[in-house]
């Protein structure tokens, strides 16, 4: 590898799936002021909105979402100002 480019400041990490509430731990640079108790221990906190554990490509499980509700309701507010 390259010498001098990389960060030095690597320490354990756990990062936390909000949408399933699964954690795993592995090293990471990123800062965070978040901390949580992990395995008797406590460690930094990242928290995250998706991960392979919730992400339809890796569960085979797809999401719906309604768009036709929101596109619906949009069209009803702004109705008013078509001419």
């Amino acid at each position: 590898m390259k010498q001098g480019i990389h960060p030095e400041n690597y320490r354990l990490v756990v990062f936390k799936d909000m949408s399933n509430d699964e954690v795993f731990l592995c090293k990471s640079t990123a800062e965070t002021k978040d901390t949580i108790e992990y395995e008797g221990t406590e460690y930094p906190l990242i928290k995250m909105e998706i991960s392979s554990t919730s992400h339809p490509f890796y569960t085979g499980k797809t999401k719906l979402v309604d768009t036709a509700g929101r596109v619906d309701k949009f069209m009803n507010k702004y109705k008013k100002f078509a001419k």
